[in-house]
């Protein structure tokens, strides 16, 4: 008997069709509704969508308590988990409560350092790394044990991703920390944001010989650029994001009021430059607060599914 998939996200990535995430905007509330409201305006163009674990080092929304949220309106969620802000005692119990809620993405990341947030002032805990985290995951995932030794009553059942940052350097490392993470447990890889195409393409093209032409699947991420200046804030002040000189003098050949559209086509422009890459299984969308701009990036690549070819996220556990 074939064993069901993980999830949705899991069942598409392994079988080879191309996949669509996005990053929901967490919202700085006390109620629901402005979550539900914003991932609503996702899930007709998404196959999973990922929720942040208080990306910046800025606090927002619970993402466990995100995720669960989504899973009540059917929509299937890709959690974060970072490590600046829990050691191993917290990611396990976090973990194994999360499962018991129905998530069954996790992505796993070091985290930005407190320095970059609003609370510069907080003791960060870094007790793990991103490819420790994933192993300590991992070992709940495969031995249905703790580190201690101690045993779960089952093993929960657990789709990973990591992160991959092909833009910064060192440039020829890069591949080989995506494989040391593969190694550690992660199924599926995400990007950070892509504004250099040829980096990117030479990226892919040693990762691509590095597994001898048959990677673990990998989402590039993009997203639109509100406008040059946004570009340049980015740029300054997002740890790992490089956004070329470029990009940012094409879009500031506008006027103020058209640059917003000059930075949807040119994400446009981009994912249409990856999507047919060997090695390429799909993208991720970072529209922060812009939620709106995903479905008009999909449209317009080529990549929206009918509603009917999507399988509800609660099936696959009925």
């Amino acid at each position: 008997m074939t064993p069901k998939p993980v999830s949705d996200l899991a069942q598409r990535l392994e079988n080879g069709l191309f996949a669509v995430t996005a990053e929901v905007t967490l919202p700085d509330s006390i109620e629901k509704n402005a979550l539900v409201e914003r991932a609503q305006m996702l899930e007709p163009y998404c196959d999973a969508i990922n929720i942040t674990d208080s990306t910046g080092a800025v606090p927002h929304f619970s993402n466990i308590a995100a995720a669960s949220i989504l899973i009540e309106n059917d929509i299937e969620p890709i959690i974060q988990f970072s490590c600046r802000d829990r050691n191993r005692i917290a990611v396990q119990a976090d973990v194994i409560g999360a499962h018991a809620m129905g998530v069954r993405n996790i992505f796993c990341v070091t985290g930005d350092g407190v320095q970059t947030g609003d609370h510069p002032e907080a003791k960060p805990v870094f007790d793990l790394d991103s490819v420790t985290l994933l192993t300590t995951i991992n070992h709940l995932k495969t031995r249905g044990k703790f580190l201690s030794g101690r045993e779960l009553d089952a093993k929960p059942n657990l789709y990973l991703g990591a992160a991959v940052n092909p833009f910064v350097p060192p440039f020829e490392e890069r591949a080989l920390r995506l494989l040391k993470k593969h190694k550690a447990g992660a199924s599926f890889f995400q990007t950070q944001y892509c504004f250099d195409i040829e980096r990117f393409k030479s990226f892919l093209d040693r990762l691509l010989g590095l597994t001898k032409g048959a990677p673990p699947p990998l989402l590039v991420g993009v997203g639109p650029l509100r406008s040059a200046r946004f570009a340049r804030w980015l740029r300054e002040n997002v740890p790992g994001v490089a956004v070329p000189d470029h990009v940012i003098e094409k879009i500031e050949k506008y006027p103020r009021n058209e640059q917003q559209k000059a930075g949807v086509e040119a994400c446009i422009e981009i994912v249409d430059a990856v999507k047919t890459l060997t090695g390429v299984a799909g993208i991720h969308v970072m529209a922060y607060n812009w939620e709106a701009s995903v479905s008009e990036i999909v449209e317009a690549t080529g990549l929206s599914k009918p509603e009917l070819a999507k399988s509800k996220y609660l099936s696959s556990f009925i």
